[in-house]
Parts: C-alpha cells; structure tokens; sequence
C-alpha cells in the first residue's frame, strides 16, 4: 500500500498546476488584449501626429487677417498659383530672368516660385497681374525699353 503522504503530495501538486495554470490563462488573454490596445493607440498617436504635421506645414503659409481699414486701403486680394505662372511664362516664350526683371525680382525667385518652394508678397503679385494683363507685344516692347 502507498505511502499516504505522497498520494497527498502528488495530488496537491496536481490541483496546484490545474489552478496556476486557469490563471496563467486569463493573464495572457488580458495580456494579449492590452498589446493589441497599445498598437491601436499608436498608430492613432502617429496618425494624430502626421496631422499636426500637414496642419503646422499649411499654417505657416497662411498670413494672417487685415484690419478693416488696411484692407480698404490695400489692393483686392490676389492668387497665385505656380503652374499658372510657369505656362503663362512659357506661352510670352521668356527666360526666367526676363520675365523676372518685368515683375522686378530675379530669375531665381521666379524658378522658385514656380517650384513651389516660394509665395510672392502683395506687391509682386500685384505686378504678376500687370503683367498678366499685358500681350507678348507689349511685354516686348517694354523688355526692349528696359
């Protein structure tokens, strides 16, 4: 006949495993679940962080608002646009330079503005829009004056 300490040994040994390992059990799964939370909160933090981003990007190029008696004393509000200058340059058949010495800038900051990588101020883009109202005549005529 067996010993009955060991039977007891072996049988508490064996409810002790069954119970460690009903716990171990629901610490994985709580385990598991707090990973998948922490991946679904960063990629929301990078997705966030990627909107400040393009947000910051477009509100360094905004200017901010006039007062009501600087906008009565400034021009209408001009556009511009980089593609409509490139084409309106290419269809006068100018060199960046001269098109550049009709607005009063140098060729560089004409390519830059072209790229993108510039914004003209208010006062060229007022003389954009005079010589935007000009024909290849007169863009001739006043290139030859000059």
């Amino acid at each position: 006949m067996p010993n009955i300490a060991s039977i007891l040994k072996a049988e508490i040994s064996r409810v002790a495993r069954k119970e460690v390992r009903t716990e171990i059990e629901t610490l994985k799964k709580a385990s598991t679940q707090y990973r998948s939370a922490i991946a679904a909160l960063r990629r929301q933090v990078d997705s966030v962080e990627k909107e400040l981003k393009r947000v910051s990007k477009g509100a360094g190029r905004t200017r901010s608002e006039p007062t009501p008696t600087q906008a009565s004393e400034q021009a209408p509000a001009r556009r511009f646009s980089a593609t409509r200058l490139a084409a309106h340059r290419s269809k006068l058949g100018l060199s960046a330079a001269a098109y550049g010495s009709l607005i009063g800038v140098s060729g560089q900051t004409i390519y830059h503005w072209e790229q993108g990588k510039a914004r003209p101020r208010a006062p060229q883009l007022q003389a954009l829009a005079g010589v935007r109202a000009m024909g290849k005549r007169e863009v001739q005529e006043h290139l030859s004056a000059a």
